[in-house]
């Protein structure tokens, strides 16, 4: 079937998350990297750097969030990739006059959490305001698709890349991608109109201006979390997908144990078990608008939704040898392929429940939730493998994630039936959504 075209201003839009998608993907780990190896950070050291510059990033993003809001967002989406650039680019200047230290690898991990948070609270924004809403699953599907090629083939490029020439050049690459991510967005151009502003003494809700409880100065940064929480569907949602993200992302520390200690993998299958199967992220994301317009959205939250996470289970039943590779990697993909497939679809649910006036707060309470989760179980995680054995934790891990499915909404409120859910114009599915 012919692409689905959706403009020049998507194009470039597009275009910008790539190239910051594919930097990304070429210095993930790059942080921790140089910790270990340039300052000779131990492990503590290491795993707070690993989960207080999130966390720290996580908090900043909060007061962000109504900045973000009442802004035009490809202005805010252009400075928070030079501010990522800049973060980025102070360390191999740091590293080359002999300056670079641990304090400044925190507040670079800070710095790019949170300009992240709001970068994708723009985006989100701007992408329901530049698209007709039976555009938006071929969007996401399309970011969705970028974003795991991007992971497939950034950290093997990345980590050969540090081999030959040193631990500071992917931060390099991750530097000058959110430089062109920036400079696509500015090609960009185009009229957008400046957000209303609420007014004086009032705090927007689901589409309506109530006036703020007495004592409640934060009312504008909370309503993105009233929101989210008051809306059913939404709620169930996020809580989903809150313990999904950080049961998935809690086997990763504790399986890295498993493979490389326990059954001396070899590292570069250890990189190949987790790489390789990210491809599978291509297929899902090309699938999710045929597969909604076959079956509906609803049935495809519910059952995709609920197989996304039944796989985890399997990691516990690793072994060595050929088998036990196999065997992570046939894991791994059946979780990325639903993965994929889930995303958009609930990205463009998210984008058609939420008001325009509140998509930047939601999406910024929706990331700050998500972040949270996978900082709060991937320390569970660490500390129960800690006592009993990294098996048995991935066990633990796997059974909790079977539960997850409970948490889905329970009825069809979140779709519609494949007829209704048609587009009015143009074809049913392009070769890329």
């Amino acid at each position: 079937m012919a692409r689905r075209r959706l403009g020049r201003r998507f194009g470039l839009l597009w275009a910008a998350y790539a190239v910051s998608a594919y930097g990304s993907g070429l210095g993930f780990g790059a942080l921790p990297l140089i910790a270990v190896l340039v300052l000779r950070a131990g492990p503590a050291e290491v795993s707070a750097l690993s989960a207080a510059g999130p966390a720290v990033g996580a908090l900043l993003a909060v007061p962000l969030a109504p900045w973000v809001e009442f802004r035009r967002k490809r202005p805010v989406m252009i400075v928070t990739n030079l501010v990522r650039c800049a973060a980025l680019a102070s360390v191999p200047v740091a590293y080359a006059l002999g300056l670079l230290g641990l304090g400044q690898l925190f507040v670079v991990s800070a710095a790019l959490s949170a300009a992240r948070i709001a970068s994708g609270a723009a985006t989100g924004a701007y992408l329901k305001a530049l698209l007709r809403p039976e555009d938006l699953l071929v969007a996401n599907a399309r970011f969705e698709s970028t974003n795991w090629s991007s992971i497939a083939v950034g950290p093997p490029l990345g980590g050969a890349a540090i081999g030959v020439f040193g631990p500071v050049v992917t931060l390099v690459a991750d530097a000058l991608g959110h430089l062109l991510s920036a400079l696509c967005l500015v090609a960009a151009g185009g009229r957008e109109e400046a957000p209303p502003r609420p007014p004086t003494g009032a705090t927007v809700r689901a589409g309506t201006t109530a006036p703020a409880r007495a004592g409640a100065p934060t009312g504008a940064l909370l309503d993105g979390w009233r929101h989210l929480f008051r809306d059913p569907v939404l709620r169930a949602l996020c809580l989903n997908g809150m313990a999904v993200s950080g049961l998935i992302m809690a086997t990763e520390p504790v399986l890295a144990v498993l493979l490389l200690r326990d059954l001396a993998f070899p590292p570069w299958q250890y990189a190949l078990a987790f790489a390789a199967p990210c491809l599978g992220g291509l297929v899902g994301s090309r699938l999710a608008r045929r597969t909604v317009a076959r079956y509906g959205r609803g049935r495809v939250i519910g059952v995709v939704g609920t197989l996304r996470a039944v796989w985890l289970i399997g990691l516990a039943l690793v072994g060595p040898g050929t088998v036990g590779l196999l065997t992570v990697m046939a894991v791994e993909l059946a979780i990325i392929v639903h993965m994929s497939l889930y995303t958009p679809v609930l990205a463009t649910l998210r984008l058609e429940r939420t008001p325009r006036h509140l998509v930047a707060r939601t999406l910024t309470a929706w990331s700050i939730a998500q972040q949270a989760s996978i900082a709060v179980l991937t320390a569970l995680g660490g500390l129960l493998a800690a006592a009993t054995g990294p098996r048995t934790a991935l066990v633990v891990v796997g059974l909790l994630a079977l539960a997850t499915p409970l948490l889905l909404p329970r009825s069809d409120r979140s779709g519609t039936s494949p007829a209704r859910r048609r587009p009015a114009r143009g074809p049913v599915a392009g070769p890329d959504s």
